[in-house]
């Protein structure tokens, strides 16, 4: 499984994802543009980045069972890293930012699930090369580190950008080592998947490596919790 440094072309599917829009920075299908506004204030980037049209939308419409929506959105997070990443050393490189957007329902599982383990992958794999995942449930309120409230997005999404070094490591405390290698991130175009499994049981299997150990449950000192990404 090869992807090197590549420009792919959005995809009619993903998996268990049907596109709904491609890459667009002014989206018909979601009402996106007031939140947008509203973020501006907690990111610094993200009003120039919209000026210049940088900021861009792909929505998903979720059309399967769990394994099958994670698997879609693990592809669909690598297609877009892989799309940006030649394009982060270019003028206003560090402004893109593509979010990927899901959309319906799943039976058994809601939208915080779904993204918890691609977001986990992703955020641990493109890392290293200084791309940020990060991840917004829709109707959720979200908190700053210094205490202050994040809009609830409209949507689920996926954002996927530029890090910024010298900040996005704060936001990675409970992962020091993925803190460390963002911090330090340079990418000399290899192939981030040549050693990933090829199919998602195997890659979330191979990402629990990642992990930070569970804390123990309050219910019996003894024991850990099952080690999951939600938290992280």
């Amino acid at each position: 499984m090869t992807t090197g440094c590549t420009t792919p072309a959005p995809r009619p599917t993903a998996g268990a994802l049907r596109l709904v829009e491609a890459s667009t920075p002014t989206p018909t299908t979601v009402d996106i543009n007031a939140y947008a506004r509203q973020m501006t204030a907690h990111c610094p980037f993200l009003a120039p980045s919209v000026q210049q049209g940088l900021t861009t939308w792909t929505v998903y419409r979720a059309d399967g069972e769990i394994t099958a929506v994670e698997a879609g959105l693990f592809h669909a997070g690598v297609q877009a890293a892989e799309w940006l990443r030649p394009l982060l050393n270019r003028p206003h490189g560090g402004l893109r930012c593509e979010n990927i957007v899901l959309l319906g329902e799943v039976p058994g599982a809601r939208h915080r699930d779904l993204l918890a383990w691609p977001h986990w992958v992703l955020k641990n794999l493109y890392g290293p090369v200084g791309i940020m995942f990060g991840k917004f449930h829709a109707g959720e309120e979200e908190m700053t580190r210094a205490g202050d409230r994040i809009p609830a997005a409209p949507v689920s999404f996926l954002p996927v950008r530029a890090a910024v070094r010298r900040r996005d490591p704060r936001f990675l405390a409970a992962t020091p080592d993925l803190a460390a290698a963002l911090a330090g991130a340079e990418d000399d175009g290899r192939d981030l998947l040549e050693h990933v499994p090829d199919q998602w049981q195997e890659i979330k299997t191979w990402a629990k490596r990642f992990l930070p150990p569970a804390k123990p449950s309050p219910a019996s000192p003894n024991s850990s919790a099952n080690p999951s990404p939600q938290a992280s």
